[in-house]
């Protein structure tokens, strides 16, 4: 049952097919995220998923959501995705009950068990969790990092270094002493980047798709202009490197790899401080380095490591509401989370799924 909460007029809802009218309208939006961006729609396509796009109007675009579903084999039935939206105002809650509205009705025409959403909300937005609750969404696995930390890029950049821990600044100068040079990489060195990133990942344990993936996500979005590779080198050789994703006022950091070559004269540290200065030169206002730990005051969490280098660069945490899964088809949705649990094997990917 789907149910309507507001009594406001109705927004116009419609499909969008333009890739320049959902750009413009995407970027403008409040929460804007990149793995909302068309070109993310088109790439999971190549990948077995389908792509629709809706958009809310009130005179001017108010609202978006990029709904992905991927079909269960052998049945007539999918699960749909979301991936860090909708995009809208969470704290207007007219609006927000005829977004959640209209992707409840999309799943349920496109046969989708359910639907999954993690917009970048706050967890202190109660208004919005309560609308949650209330229309029968339920709180599901999380596919991309509930929680996250993020640069306010608008101080200048010796306000920015000044901002950082004293460990952190040091390091960075040291690499600057040691001769670690940042550069942008070209698209015909995706390749040695997947070969740092695949090695990264075995030294430190974390799953990796395949090459292709990557390979494909890495060169469209560079070739869109939505992505840029920095590589730190030594001595001409790159020991290190990260990818950069830009959409809007945002700039995000998914992709690290590094080397075993090289790790005393901070290579990394080079390239957060490069990549800081190139997302503010990009005019990006909030940099996102992409994960933070469930809670803080947890030493034991995975993220602990990594989040400690990240606040050293300023990160401050951002606690967000998580996935939300709203049961389309009630009795399928059972399944699929209760007797079923291979299935869910459909949405385990890298932390960019």
């Amino acid at each position: 049952m789907i149910i309507q909460e507001s009594r406001q007029p109705l927004i116009e809802k419609s499909y969008v097919y333009s890739e320049s009218e959902w750009e413009q309208s995407a970027q403008t939006l409040p929460l804007h995220h990149i793995l909302q961006a068309w070109a993310w729609g088109e790439f999971k396509a190549r990948w077995g998923w389908r792509a629709t796009r809706l958009l809310w109007r009130d005179g001017q675009p108010v609202a978006a959501a990029q709904l992905l579903r991927r079909p269960i084999p052998r049945t007539p039935f999918g699960i749909g995705y979301v991936s860090k939206g909708p995009l809208l105002d969470p704290e207007n809650p007219g609006l927000a009950a005829q977004v959640l509205n209209g992707i409840e009705a999309e799943a349920q025409r496109q046969r989708c068990l359910f639907v999954k959403i993690d917009p970048d909300v706050l967890a202190s937005c109660s208004p919005f969790v309560s609308l949650l609750e209330r229309r029968g969404w339920r709180r599901g696995d999380y596919i991309q990092f509930p929680n996250t930390g993020t640069i306010d890029l608008r101080p200048d950049e010796e306000a920015l270094l000044a901002n950082m821990k004293s460990k952190t600044r040091y390091n960075v100068r040291l690499a600057e002493r040691r001769s670690v040079e940042v550069r942008l990489g070209r698209a015909d060195e995706f390749g040695h980047f997947y070969q740092m990133y695949a090695e990264t990942s075995a030294r430190d344990g974390f799953l990796i798709r395949p090459r292709d993936y990557y390979l494909d996500l890495w060169r469209d979005f560079h070739a869109r202009g939505l992505a840029e590779m920095l590589l730190a080198c030594v001595d001409g050789e790159a020991v290190a490197g990260l990818i950069l994703f830009y959409f809007g006022s945002r700039a995000w950091y998914f992709y690290g790899a590094s080397t075993e070559k090289e790790r005393a004269a901070m290579p990394n540290y080079a390239l957060q401080w490069a990549a800081i200065q190139r997302a503010k030169a990009h005019g990006a206002t909030e940099y996102d380095l992409w994960g933070a730990p469930d809670r803080l005051d947890d030493p034991e969490d995975g993220m602990a490591g990594v989040w400690r280098f990240k606040t050293g660069f300023d990160a401050q945490f951002r606690e967000q509401i998580g996935a939300w899964d709203f049961p389309a088809f009630s009795l399928g949705y059972r399944l699929y989370t209760d007797a079923l649990p291979r299935l869910r094997g459909i949405l385990a990917s890298s932390p960019m799924s």
